[in-house]
């Protein structure tokens, strides 16, 4: 299949709007995506036709609700090719989903065990590991990153010992896009005796995964930057590792029974799904999904690499905000900050940087019109 870019833009509303009397050129699809029009008509029609809270009621409404919240969970463990729904949780984000898995396993760890992550990590999955640095006395041990940005699997390798608990990695940089070698980390996670933990933010929206072929214990990703909602997110994880987690939140739904002298816990994945859960948002996403499913994945990967190969001549600059407040006014829409990778930063020498990143919705002329733009903005620098 071929990947026809203007009938996938036709579908989203927002690029059409002007920017300072300039079309549109968004490239911050990194941070969150636009949403296609079946996942605004999805949450629409559920509002207006449809809605209750789930699994809680016996009446009309509320079964065509849960229906519709627990369809999305198929969806789920269909893109992720997961073995059964039941390992699928909805959080409200993928920091949510890193957060339960570091607060829910950090109860069984003692001071001096051990966390593995890495330098070029987002602030999602660091920040919670610290915390049990702080807590627990647990150590955290970060893989170098090399100078093509590449992670020092040799260092990595060295790291492993007999106190390591958990290995914690991005399956795709959110500032460079390198792509890790994660089944390999699974795998000498699993021979030193470790779990691993996948953030999987960025990849899943750039290549099919597969979880059982993955064989990671956890992996996370939100659903904003698939195009979908956000206050939305998911953490699918083995059903045994999910089955002897202790819960994250108290609350409604995650209980099998209450009494006042004691509980008893449902099983995954409700128990860790306390409260009326994001129930528009799972039934966008479930939306996105399916909506990307119409869709030949390697024919979008392939058009985003030649939008790649298009602009990666003319990527240099100023201060990173100073290029992103000028690029604005040419109808550019890019990213400026330390994209929550402070570590990364700090590796590479500089404070910030400017990031432009693609969607399937981005096509060779707005590559070339950024190009244009960076090039006036260089020369207003220079």
């Amino acid at each position: 299949m071929s990947f026809d870019v203007q009938a996938a833009r036709a579908q989203f509303p927002i690029l059409a709007r002007q920017i300072h009397g300039k079309p549109l050129i968004y490239l911050d699809s990194a941070a969150s995506a636009q949403k296609p029009r079946a996942v605004i008509d999805a949450m629409t029609h559920a509002m207006e036709s449809s809605y209750a809270n789930v699994h809680r009621g016996l009446h009309t409404l509320a079964n065509e609700t849960t229906d519709a919240y627990e369809a999305a969970r198929e969806s789920v463990r269909r893109l992720l090719n997961a073995a059964s729904a039941a390992e699928i949780v909805f959080t409200k984000s993928a920091t949510e989903g890193i957060n339960l898995v570091a607060s829910s396993f950090g109860q069984s760890l003692q001071a001096g065990d051990e966390i593995v992550i890495s330098e070029m990590e987002h602030h999602a999955n660091i920040i919670p590991w610290h915390f049990l640095r702080e807590r627990a006395g647990v150590v955290l041990r970060f893989i170098p990153v090399t100078d093509d940005g590449r992670l020092d699997m040799d260092a990595f390798a060295a790291l492993l010992g007999p106190r390591t608990r958990m290995v914690a990695v991005g399956h795709m940089s959110n500032v460079t896009g390198t792509i890790n070698p994660v089944a390999d980390i699974v795998a000498m996670a699993h021979a030193a005796g470790a779990l691993a933990l996948i953030d999987g933010c960025q990849a899943i929206v750039h290549q099919t995964v597969d979880v059982q072929a993955l064989d990671a214990d956890f992996y996370v990703f939100s659903g904003h930057k698939l195009y979908g909602p956000t206050g939305i997110g998911v953490l699918w994880g083995k059903a045994e590792r999910l089955a002897v987690l202790p819960p994250y939140q108290g609350g409604g739904e995650m209980i099998g029974t209450v009494s006042l002298e004691e509980i008893t816990y449902a099983d995954p994945p409700h128990r860790f799904e306390a409260g009326t859960p994001a129930i528009l948002e799972a039934i966008g996403l479930g939306a996105a999904i399916t909506w990307l499913e119409g869709f030949d994945r390697a024919a979008i990967a392939a058009h985003e690499h030649a939008l790649y190969d298009r602009v990666r001549g003319g990527l240099a600059g100023a201060h990173a905000h100073d290029v992103a407040q000028i690029l604005d006014k040419y109808g550019v829409a890019v990213r400026a900050g330390t994209h929550c990778a402070e570590p990364l930063m700090r590796r590479f020498g500089v404070t910030s940087s400017a990031r432009a990143s693609f969607g399937l919705y981005n096509t060779l002329d707005e590559a070339d019109a950024f190009v244009d733009a960076l090039t006036r903005t260089r020369t207003f620098f220079s």
